[in-house]
């Protein structure tokens, strides 16, 4: 029992680890199993074979690695190596005589069923999504790239969880340069641990403390197979349905999956409603403020009759009344998200009819403050993974036009440009095919091009001088 003892020593609770005992012909032999993690039919298994197997008991483990043919087995003889095996699930076999370990997988996980996923819903096009398993996972892209080069390296993350992560890219495709830079910074990562792929990102990007996330987030495999095939790295984390892509550019967040999977002409149609839908939902808060407070010369004289109707006798100053109907938004937003669902729905009817019609008639606020925060808001909605930057710019551009009117506003507006043109992540410009301007890859923009013309790779995205992927 020294070896199993020398395994035991290492956990805190070591009741957690069910020990059995057994005997190979007149050798003693112990098995050590996780019950919580192993598969209990793979024990039983193992157990029968080494004490009823055909030819007699087995004198040594390379013995019983014949006898379970049918299972993964290893030797081993590194301690930490073998807990961290037993950690995940793996039954360890000792035997007397024997200074090394068995390592029979048996690992064995309840995990949630491949459905669609909850954030990426669409109306055409597949409908699988990733789990928190890394195995399913890895076979829901395998499945789709059928090619020997797709590279799946895997590491450890994480000096307590150990998280396993997978770096996926194709290696005829893929730029070294971005696949060393990234393996670079994983291997640089030294904490306690990874629960999610989110705790990756702040150490993958090259401006972690940034508004702009500088990564892809997706829980579709068809998606990150067609970033593959355009040159990215996938980076998928054991525990977590969310693959980090990279590198990244800005205009991926106004693409969705269904976009290839329509007529081409809608597709463009509803890439420019995003567009615009993200200019109102910064600007039109902070236009409509600085407007009212000083150039009311600008707006025209029946909406400036109606707008002063509204307003009379109100005790909120323009600047205050936005902010503050913003603000209450915001409040009812987060709500509806953290209530239960049942009773998110209710919520967020009583906060948007109820509390917004009761304070416009006790004339705390405006109805056309109401109106303009309500369609800015809606189309916040239009790109739902830029909600966070854009609540937070259109805060302050309101803040911004209230205080300098259109002038402050404009300076602003240009200055967040000019930060998010100069942000530069694993040679890609986040910009790109912007800022600066990469015309081949129009086609792909705010345009979506039928398939057939887009013979070429994004030259936005690094590649491995690989940029044909049509004839």
């Amino acid at each position: 029992m020294e070896n199993a003892e020398r395994i035991l020593s290492k956990f805190t609770t070591p009741e957690t680890i069910v020990t059995h005992e057994f005997m190979c012909g007149k050798k003693h032999g112990a098995l050590l199993v996780n019950p919580d993690l192993a598969d209990s039919s793979v024990v039983r298994s193992v157990i029968f074979s080494i004490e009823h197997g055909e030819g007699g008991a087995p004198a040594t483990l390379d013995d019983v690695a014949e006898i379970l043919f049918e299972a993964e087995t290893e030797l081993s003889d590194d301690v930490d190596d073998c807990v961290n095996k037993l950690l995940n699930g793996d039954i360890l076999l000792c035997m007397e005589g024997e200074s090394e370990y068995l390592v029979i997988t048996a690992r064995s996980y309840t995990t949630r069923a491949v459905t669609e996923p909850p954030t990426e819903t669409v109306m055409r096009g597949p409908r699988e999504g990733f789990i928190e398993d890394l195995r399913t996972n890895l076979s829901l892209l395998e499945r789709r790239l059928k090619t020997p080069d797709l590279a799946i390296e895997k590491m450890q993350i994480g000096r307590r969880t150990k998280t396993n992560v997978a770096i996926c890219y194709l290696s005829s495709v893929a730029a070294p340069s971005v696949v060393k830079k990234l393996k670079r910074r994983l291997e640089k990562i030294d904490v306690d641990g990874i629960v999610d792929s989110h705790y990756l990102v702040p150490y993958i990007e090259e401006k972690p403390s940034s508004l702009f996330t500088q990564t892809g987030l997706t829980e579709k495999p068809d998606i990150v197979a067609a970033k593959l095939l355009e040159g990215r790295v996938a980076l998928i984390v054991d525990g977590s349905p969310m693959v980090v892509t990279v590198p990244f550019v800005v205009i991926e967040e106004f693409q969705s999956g269904e976009d290839y999977y329509q007529r081409s002409t809608y597709s463009t149609f509803v890439r420019i409603l995003r567009y615009l839908g993200m200019l109102l939902a910064t600007l039109l808060p902070g236009l409509y403020v600085a407007l009212q407070n000083f150039h009311y010369t600008l707006i025209p004289v029946r909406f400036m009759i109606t707008l002063m109707t509204a307003i009379k006798g109100l005790p909120l100053s323009p600047l205050s009344e936005t902010l503050f109907v913003l603000l209450l938004f915001e409040i009812i937003r987060e709500a509806s998200v953290r209530m239960p669902r049942a009773v998110g729905m209710a919520m967020s009817i009583v906060g948007a009819l109820v509390l917004g019609e009761t304070a416009v008639n006790a004339g705390i606020i405006s109805s056309p403050a109401v109106m303009i925060t309500a369609l800015s808001s809606i189309a916040l909605f239009t790109v739902p993974n830029l909600i966070g930057p854009t609540s937070l710019l259109r805060l302050a551009y309101t803040l911004i036009g209230g205080l300098f009117g259109l002038f402050g506003l404009i300076l602003a507006v240009l200055f967040t440009l000019h930060y998010v043109c100069s942000l530069n992540a694993y040679d890609a410009p986040y910009c790109a095919p912007f800022a600066p301007l990469v015309y081949s890859d129009f086609k792909d923009s705010i345009e979506r091009a039928p398939l057939p013309q887009m013979k070429k790779r994004p030259k936005s995205i690094p590649n491995n001088n690989n940029a044909t992927r049509q004839a």
